[in-house]
């Protein structure tokens, strides 16, 4: 394996994590007498340009065709997607006549934002199904893959792009100098590139080993982010620290020919990333002893609740959820059903683990005595989501980045979400 950054071939481990199928390959019921192809998942450190990465054994043709995951369906994400588009707007003075394309658009979940505000913008979105309900809510949306060839055809009918918006799409790609010189290719030479990325930082740092998945080939620093844009000659300005996904970083880059002065957040965050040890590869070396306690932890957790006759089920089937289950073991005899708001994978299986998934009201009918929280980074919203848990004394469960148990209140009069209490938090 070479880095895809900097084509060094010596790298380090610092992640094993078996072999586990690809995390948003749900099952039907009729592929469970079938056998399931598994692939490594091994993170490697380029000890040269500091890129974290894994091999590209499956192809971003193998997951993103036809997709399980629909950004609307968290709540808090699509608000966090109209706050960044009315800031932006803002920002950079956009007006009706600009320009504003976002890569891995989804299912329209920010773009509708920038609709409703009357600036003229496209969607770039491989998958066919969530492409489809984006245009469904009135998204311009062309379903492609992003490479220099549909970089330069989108140019040519549509013009160059005051603002490219690029938000989780930066770990999804192999190719990573190909996806970062089409990303130039779409700005104009005074425009403006948005990404947000997981932070290395947060991974590193809080174990954060869930969010390693075959579809996540490359996991940032800044240092590493800042080299990558280089590439293609787009500079970074600007970095914000954000509460996403676990911790995320958003990246402001523009052409090297705006020229624009770096802001002092850029240095910060550098900064902290380097007395974190990012910048040098003995930082990296505890993040498989902390991954491996933190799976015991939750195992020892699980087993001892089913051994006092508990009833367990789960929120959500992300692909971060999948790799935890995998790592740890975790089958139905543990986690007797998952429940999720996306149709897409009622009646359907989690990959390797096959627990089966079923739509949110279960939980009420059923009124398990533990929910573990798989999206747990979704904490503050689900929170409240799942208050309802409290009615028959139920708890939610946060298996990282520590083990954490929540005892809700139960609901007040006329069903009005109440702020669940966090007594007995188990760290």
């Amino acid at each position: 394996m070479q880095c895809r950054l900097c084509r060094n071939s010596n790298l380090v481990s610092v992640l094993d994590l078996g072999a586990t199928p690809p995390c948003e390959r749900f099952l039907t019921a009729t592929q469970l007498d079938e056998p399931e192809v598994t692939y490594p998942l091994h993170m490697r450190l380029c000890p040269d340009c500091f890129l974290l990465q894994i091999p590209a054994l499956i192809t971003p043709e193998d997951t993103f065709t036809d997709y399980a995951y629909y950004s609307s369906f968290s709540d808090s994400w699509v608000a966090h997607a109209q706050t960044f588009v009315d800031d932006a707007i803002d920002r950079l003075e956009l007006r009706p006549d600009s320009f504003v394309v976002e890569v891995a658009s989804n299912d329209g979940y920010l773009l509708q934002h920038v609709v409703a505000a009357g600036v003229r913008c496209l969607g770039i979105e491989p998958s066919s199904n969530v492409s489809d309900a984006a245009r469904e809510r009135g998204v311009p949306t062309v379903t492609e893959f992003l490479d220099p060839a549909t970089a330069r055809r989108v140019r040519d009918e549509h013009g160059p792009a005051d603002l490219v918006v690029a938000n989780n799409v930066y770990a999804h790609i192999p190719d990573l100098l190909g996806f970062t010189e089409a990303l130039r290719i779409l700005l104009a030479d005074d425009g403006h590139l948005s990404i947000e990325v997981h932070h290395a930082l947060h991974l590193v740092a809080s174990a954060q080993f869930d969010t390693v998945y075959h579809e996540h080939f490359q996991y940032y620093t800044v240092l590493a982010a800042r080299r990558a844009l280089a590439t293609a000659g787009l500079d970074l300005y600007d970095v914000e620290m954000l509460p996403t996904h676990g911790g995320s970083i958003r990246l402001w880059a523009s052409p090297t020919e705006a020229a624009r002065t770096p802001s002092a957040s850029v240095q910060q965050v550098l900064d902290l990333e380097a007395e974190a040890g990012l910048h040098h590869r003995d930082g990296y070396r505890g993040l498989q002893a902390t991954a491996d306690e933190a799976r015991r932890h939750l195992l020892e957790f699980l087993l001892e609740q089913r051994s006092s006759g508990a009833r367990i089920a789960a929120y959500g089937a992300p692909g971060k959820g999948n790799t935890l289950l995998n790592y740890s073991g975790i089958r139905s005899d543990l986690i007797e059903y998952i429940v999720d708001r996306n149709p897409y994978k009622h009646g359907r299986y989690t990959p390797g683990t096959r627990i089966p998934i079923h739509p949110p009201e279960r939980l009420a009918e059923d009124h398990p005595d533990i929910v573990v929280v798989l999206p747990w980074n979704l904490r503050t919203e689900l929170v409240d989501q799942l208050h309802y848990v409290g009615d028959w004394g139920g708890r939610l469960v946060f298996p990282l980045p520590t083990l954490d148990i929540v005892q809700p209140r139960q609901s007040v009069a006329r069903g009005l979400d109440v702020t669940p209490s966090l007594d007995g938090v188990l760290r």
